[in-house]
């Protein structure tokens, strides 16, 4: 029996904004590309520099992801908030795995690295993505391709 996908797009919705807050919070300008754009969700600027960088916004419901599905890379970052809404079922000791969101800032070519030998349907596993713990909210890698550190 198959079981029911969840809709998850108001916490998508809700992934864009937590990226789009944080870039804020870390003394980044950005917008939000609101529609028909494809390949990235979010715009940061130096408007000083005239320098843009184009991020595309993943998220995953549930805790404990897998990997990500991708299939456009027409961007300069890729963040993938891990929301960890949860585990499918509770442990046996009662932990339900919700917990604050998880923020990975990913410049475009890591993830085109990893993305070589993906799933006909575009999924990236966990497994390819190489100390991917290391870019856990990794904000100034925005800076410095913005030119603002």
């Amino acid at each position: 029996m198959a079981r029911e996908r969840k809709d998850t797009r108001l916490q998508s919705e809700g992934a864009e904004f937590l990226v789009l807050g944080n870039l804020l919070i870390e003394g980044i300008s950005a917008y939000k590309a609101y529609h028909n754009f494809k390949g990235y969700d979010l715009i940061a600027v130096n408007a000083e520099n005239n320098t843009s960088a184009r991020i595309q916004v993943k998220s995953r419901f549930k805790t404990g992801w897998e990997g990500f599905i991708i299939n456009n890379f027409d961007c300069d970052f890729v963040v993938l908030v891990s929301l960890n809404r949860g585990f499918d079922k509770p442990k046996k000791n009662g932990e339900t795995g919700i917990m604050a969101p998880t923020c990975y800032v990913f410049p475009v070519e890591y993830i085109k690295i990893a993305a070589e030998d993906r799933s006909g349907w575009g999924k990236i596993s966990k497994s390819k993505l190489k100390d991917y713990q290391d870019f856990q909210d990794k904000w100034d890698l925005i800076q410095e391709f913005l030119s603002l550190k």
